[in-house]
């Protein structure tokens, strides 16, 4: 058959049109010529050529000045960059071989043409939609320039790839480290379990190994472990000695569904030394963060029971020196609970009751205990509940008996202030009881401002008063510090709050516009049975139950009034300011303010912490944190962000991060300038990131790492 003007040969899966076709029935081949057009149906391919060879039957053929598309694959993962264009590609010439694609002096791009921003040329490509993609010799050019040049390049195309291969290196430069280049290879051991390492070597530190090993065990079971180290040649001194900072940090996290309803959780969180987090850390919160918690737990809940074994391990750093820290160890720990069940189907009284035992261990450089300390603890709890009109009392009782396998002995040398550690037992019994008073809400409407844009305006007024008792703790100091348990003291206090709510309704939606909460307690025993120790810092589970700071320091009848105030002026505005008056110093012991302002392309948060309380309670404080960023990471377009850390006390930028942005419609770039200035760390870092919508991204800027 010998078609001419418009021509078109279509089957069930294919469709040729072409100016002239030549069409064998007999053979399937096909011959098109003059502004061919090729798709095939079921895999949604889109091809254009001048002149088309191809056989029907067996799927191969031969496209001469060849254009062509295949849809965007759109991965929804936060950081990468997202684009609805296809992926156009052009040669000289393809064939097609079944499913394959190769393609031949041509090049790829998901830009839009005729002025692509991206193109990846090579002198061939073997294409299998759906499957993988493969370029010999590619180069890629952005804007026309060379930018790199690689002699193997592979790009799954399938829907959940898993190829074992190189990844794309990077490099970047530090004023502490100087330059850096960095290679990492992908190994996808099977379906189930996968590594990633990269190496980086720094010119003026040496080389750092991050490993990354994933695993799915069972269907209802993962985990991921991280191991991250430096190999430290030292940091260079004035003198020409070298001071090494280098260590490691291992992360686990895992879960599972096991059988019988039970279901476990770990953590864990290992660091080498506290230096070497300070020096290497690409975090600021990290660099700043002492503290290293391990944890894991099995669990299951049935009937309003609970059975836990638990395992935890905290450790506290005082300074840079390895053994410079404060390691407390559960392991392991049981406990079984109760939630409070009604005893008498028509009285209101509740029962509960928690039992811990575990084996426990601290370790610090005045003292170590035993490496297994054994503690029991037990306490029930019986809560009754009495309503009269809209006032209502809920009076509680409990007892609390904990023993300790090994307690304190004052040393005979008092003014060292050191303890020992003698393996007498110690059994201690208290007994608590109380009632929480909650008052009748008083509560008026109004007709809302017309700033407001809301129909109705409603204030509320909550009020509530507590009664609490402890009694049956004596030798307070002899107790050994593991956790919270351990802060329970005799007390007898009243505490009382009173808090204030504005709700606003827009149409006919009702949200909390202000809400304003004071809160204070007042302490009928001052010195809590004795465990106070005038001078000095204290740390009971009153205070700690109340307020983060502490400001137990000697006797006291009244805690300092807790504030805290929020407010939403908008659904993008939001303030929330907490603050503690101590009626004793008269004057706010600490402070901490935080605003946000969100709109579609403009953003701020500001937070200023500020502590003022006496030195022998805490350290003062007095630090800035602010995030600035216009414009948006996932649209086209310019952004920028700029965030930083500013300590009033020594007057100085501890941390600063600027970062600029340019998304184009089927790729972006980034840059970043950080400086740390925190202890012994001094740096600048410069960083950037060249991002391809739905493919990835190349460079040193981590997505964990950027400002938005």
């Amino acid at each position: 058959m010998r078609l001419r003007g418009s021509a078109a040969v279509e089957t069930v899966d294919t469709l040729l049109r072409a100016d002239e076709i030549d069409y064998n029935q007999d053979t399937g081949d096909v011959e098109a010529r003059g502004n061919a057009y090729f798709e095939n149906f079921e895999r949604e391919e889109r091809l254009e050529a001048d002149r088309i060879e191809y056989n029907l039957r067996d799927e191969r053929g031969k496209f001469y000045g060849v254009r062509g598309s295949t849809p965007a694959k759109v991965e929804l993962r936060p950081g990468l960059l997202r684009t609805a264009n296809p992926f156009v590609f052009r040669g000289q010439w393809a064939e097609r071989i079944g499913r394959r694609y190769i393609l031949h002096d041509g090049f790829i791009t998901n830009c839009k043409l005729p002025n692509p921003w991206w193109v990846l040329r090579g002198r061939r490509f073997d294409i299998v939609p759906g499957e993988r993609a493969i370029a010999s010799r590619p180069i890629f050019r952005l804007k026309g320039v060379p930018l790199f040049y690689l002699p193997y390049f592979y790009k799954s195309l399938a829907d959940q790839p898993r190829k074992s291969g190189f990844l794309m290196p990077n490099i970047g430069t530090s004023s502490r480290r100087g330059k850096m280049i960095g290679l990492g290879y992908f190994w996808a051991i099977n379906r189930s379990y996968d590594v990633t390492y990269r190496s980086q070597y720094f010119t003026q530190r040496g080389f750092a190994h991050h490993v990354d090993l994933r695993g799915k065990p069972m269907q209802k079971a993962d985990f991921n472990m991280i191991l991250y180290g430096v190999q430290d040649k030292g940091r260079k001194q004035s003198d020409g000695t070298r001071v090494k900072e280098g260590g490691y940090l291992l992360t686990f996290n895992g879960r599972a569904e096991l059988p019988k309803g039970f279901f476990a959780r770990g953590e864990v969180n290992y660091l080498s030394s506290f230096l070497f987090r300070q020096s290497f850390t690409e975090s600021f919160n990290e660099a700043v963060f002492s503290e290293v918690h391990s944890r894991g737990f099995v669990r299951k809940d049935w009937s309003g029971y609970s059975f836990t074994a638990r395992f935890e391990r905290s450790e506290n750093y005082q300074g840079q020196k390895v053994d410079d820290r404060i390691s407390i160890r559960h392991l392991p720990q049981v406990e079984f609970r109760q939630r409070d069940r009604e005893i008498f189907r028509n009285l209101p009284i509740w029962f509960s009751f928690e039992s811990v035992a575990g084996l426990l261990r601290r370790s610090q450089p005045l003292f170590q205990t035993r490496q297994f300390v054994e503690r029991v603890d037990f306490a029930p709890r019986v809560m009754g509940a009495l309503r009269w009109k809209d006032i209502s009392l809920l009076p509680y009782a409990g007892i609390r008996e904990t023993h300790y396998g090994s307690s304190f002995q004052q040393r005979p040398s008092v003014a060292l202030g050191a303890l020992d550690i003698t393996g007498q037992g110690l059994l201690r019994s208290s007994q608590e009881y109380g009632a929480e008073l909650i008052l009748p809400s008083l509560e008026r409407v109004f007709a809302a401002p017309k700033w407001l844009g809301g129909e109705k305006l409603k204030h509320v007024i909550e009020a509530r008063g507590g009664y609490r008792r402890v009694r049956g703790i004596g030798d307070f100091d002899r107790y050994i510090r593991f956790d919270e348990t351990e802060l329970l003291s005799n007390t007898e206090e009243i505490d009382y709050s009173l808090s204030n709510r504005l709700y606003v309704k827009q149409n006919g939606v009702v949200r909390e516009l202000l809400s304003w909460q004071l809160w204070q307690k007042r302490y009928l025993d001052p010195t809590f049975g004795g465990a106070i120790e005038p001078g000095v810092r204290n740390t009971l589970l009153t205070q700690t139950a109340m307020t983060g700071f502490a400001f137990l320091d000697g006797a006291r009848k009244y805690s300092p009034v807790v504030s805290s105030v929020q407010v939403n002026p908008t659904r993008l505005i939001g303030v929330e300011w907490r603050s503690d008056y101590d009626t004793i110093r008269r004057r706010v012991i600490n402070s901490s303010l935080q605003a946000n302002i969100r709109t579609q392309s403009f953003f701020i948060s500001a937070g200023h912490n500020h502590v003022r309380s006496s030195p022998v309670l805490s350290s003062s404080s007095n630090q800035f944190i602010g995030l600035l960023g216009v414009g948006r990471s996932d649209l086209r377009g310019w952004s920028a962000g700029f965030s930083a850390v500013y300590d009033f006390r020594v007057a100085k930028l501890t941390y600063n991060t600027t970062q600029v942005s340019y998304n184009s419609d089927c790729c972006g770039i980034s840059f970043q300038f950080r400086r740390f200035d925190v202890g012994p760390r001094k740096e600048n870092q410069w960083r950037a990131a060249f991002a391809i919508s739905n493919i990835g991204s190349f460079g040193t800027l981590k997505r964990q790492e950027r400002l938005f």
